[in-house]
């Protein structure tokens, strides 16, 4: 594997890390604390090419490969503070895009891709039930062929951007006798006769992110807007949190990194007892382990990329990274918080509110055990 970077994919996340500090202005404190959307800064980031990094140019994409678009969430998590527009970012290109990409029909992607890609749609997956979470198997949520139609029922919950989704791909039974081929995935709009959408549902951290659940009785869905062929549900279920596992957090070591330097400048220019308290043996030891977990995580981001743009297998590998990365980020900024002391308790130098933050990567797209447990199973054990 070769670790250097060609000049334009340094270029593409020195643009971004630009773009961020100087376009991505909004007041995160206020929205944190309001739970508020930035549509804004969503739209601006369209525009410069976020949402479309990985998508094909006909599709208003920027037909990256998988490593530039990782260098370039990199240089995001660096230049931008809002920590849940991107989240809500990655929910949309990881489990809505690319199942969408992959699945798809051209009339489906020509459809939905375009207004994904420019900002104009906000997209999302739903498949947790409050029966069901990790354990696909167990959605109780149906879909009832009637002649063009399928007739959707259920409920589903923890919808990242739910209540601010354009478009929702909607995990369902046709047939619940056959498990896992029975399983099917629907495009549903937001404005479809039968879905009612609830929310936003407040949290601890992510709270620029939205989250709501949803409730389908007797909700007409056209045929054509079933993703895939019936009974691939699960398969693209997989397809979808694969790419999300494995990606979804690449733009944390961005965020990693400028932490890490934000704590070491404070820790050089912060004196007690005469001398700058990066001078302590506790404090640096903070410091070079935060250093530590940075370059861990980029080396399990980057070998994954490799390994996807080369069409490796990644099921495990996806698990590995986003456990090191979450666990990563978690420890980070409990250190940072330490070494700022009083202020790392308060919300002004936004160290409080990474924490906050951070705390929630170890729980969605799969918890920090199920990680375990899908690397646990491929040792064998």
């Amino acid at each position: 594997m070769d670790f250097s970077w060609s000049k334009e994919a340094l270029q593409l996340k020195k643009e971004t890390i630009e773009f961020a500090q100087k376009s991505l202005t909004g007041d995160v404190i206020d929205l944190d604390r309001r739970e508020v959307f930035n549509h804004a800064d969503w739209k601006k980031c369209a525009e410069f090419g976020i949402h479309g990094l990985r998508m094909p140019e006909r599709y208003g994409g920027r037909d990256l490969d998988i490593l530039s678009t990782m260098l370039a969430l990199e240089g995001l998590g660096y230049g931008c503070k809002d920590n849940g527009l991107m989240f809500a970012m990655n929910a949309q290109m990881w489990a809505c895009q690319e199942p969408l990409l992959t699945f798809g029909t051209e009339e489906q992607k020509e459809k939905y891709l375009p207004k994904l890609c420019r900002g104009e749609w906000v997209g999302g997956h739903a498949a947790s039930e409050p029966a069901a979470g990790s354990d696909v198997y167990a959605l109780e949520a149906t879909a009832r062929r009637e002649g063009d139609v399928y007739v959707l029922n259920g409920h589903k919950i923890y919808i990242t951007n739910g209540p601010v989704s354009d478009l929702l791909i909607i995990f369902a039974n046709v047939d619940k006798e056959m498990r896992k081929q029975g399983i099917s995935a629907f495009m549903v709009e937001k404005d479809a006769k039968g879905l009612t959408m609830n929310g936003p549902i407040s949290k601890m951290g992510m709270r620029t992110t939205m989250m709501g659940e949803l409730f389908v009785e007797n909700c007409e869905v056209p045929v054509e807007n079933r993703l895939g062929k019936e009974g691939a549900g699960l398969a693209i279920f997989a397809h979808g949190m694969e790419w999300e596992r494995g990606f979804i957090l690449a733009y944390v070591v961005g965020v990693m990194e400028r932490l890490l330097e934000q704590s070491t400048r404070f820790a050089k220019q912060r004196k007690q007892f005469g001398q700058p308290i990066s001078k302590f043996q506790l404090v640096t030891e903070k410091l070079v382990a935060m250093k530590m977990r940075l370059e861990a995580s980029k080396s399990a981001l980057y070998k994954l990329a490799w390994l996807k743009q080369n069409n490796r297998s990644i099921f495990m590998e996806a698990a590995m990274t986003k456990l090191a990365i979450s666990e990563a980020w978690v420890a980070s900024c409990m250190d940072a918080a330490q070494i700022h002391g009083a202020l790392g308790y308060l919300t002004e130098p936004e160290i409080e509110r990474g924490l906050r933050d951070a705390i929630g990567s170890k729980v969605y797209s799969g918890t920090s055990e199920i990680q375990q447990m899908i690397i646990a199973q491929f040792m064998g054990l």
